[in-house]
Formats: structure tokens, C-alpha cells, sequence
């Protein structure tokens, strides 16, 4: 069993910024991607920013949001944070951390947390 908890979020005003923070315990043998992903009402899940160990540092960041968030990452500790900064109220969604984990036997698989809120509105 893995549990991906997740913290922060909350209400922003446009403009400001919010911490989003992501990490997992359990049966994990070897992380190899972590990564954020956001929902709003009536839409899809859609990437925020994500990371792969086999890219080398090239994290991959979705077009809205590029410039304004940065993912931090910490592969040893299994943990994942997100600084939202120049916050839009387009951001306002429900985020998804997602971790996967790889084991020799079964191969990889993904966990992700249950979503924290973002509001961001004057």
C-alpha cells in the first residue's frame, strides 16, 4: 500500500501565491516520476507540471502555467512541492499530486493524493 497526502492550497487573490506540498509512504521500491495535475469543474484532469527521472531534469510544465509555477522535487524523500506565484482565478481547480513508483516484479505504477482546493478569487 502507498499513501500520497497531500497539503496547503486554499484561497488566493489574483496575484498572489500558494505552496502546495506532496509526499508518499508505503511499499514503494524506487520512485520515477512525480508530478502535479489540476481539475477543474466540468473539465478534465489536465497536467500542471510534472518530472521523470529519465528526463534529466527537463520537467515538463503545461503552457498556462510555464513562468509562474515551479515544481521542486525530492526523489530520496519521495516528496513533491509546487509554488504557484502570479495566481490566476483560471487556476482555481481541485490538485492532484501523482507519484510512480517502479517495482522489479510488477512493474510501475502511479499513486496519486486525494486533491486539495485552489480558489483563487478577489
Amino acid at each position: 500500500q502507498v499513501e500520497v497526502v497531500e497539503s496547503g492550497g486554499g484561497l488566493a487573490q489574483p496575484g498572489g501565491s500558494l505552496s502546495l506540498s506532496c509526499s508518499a509512504s508505503g511499499t514503494i521500491f524506487k520512485v520515477f516520476g512525480m508530478g502535479w495535475y489540476r481539475q477543474s469543474p466540468g473539465r478534465e484532469r489536465e497536467l500542471v507540471a510534472e518530472d521523470n527521472i529519465a528526463w534529466h531534469g527537463a520537467t515538463k510544465y503545461s503552457d498556462s502555467v510555464r513562468g509562474r509555477f515551479t515544481i521542486s522535487l525530492d526523489y530520496a524523500k519521495y516528496s513533491v512541492t509546487l509554488q504557484m506565484n502570479s495566481l490566476k482565478p483560471e487556476d482555481t481547480a481541485v490538485y492532484y499530486c501523482k507519484i510512480g513508483s517502479y517495482y522489479p516484479a510488477t512493474g510501475s505504477a502511479d499513486y496519486w493524493g486525494q486533491g486539495t482546493q485552489v480558489t483563487v478569487s478577489s
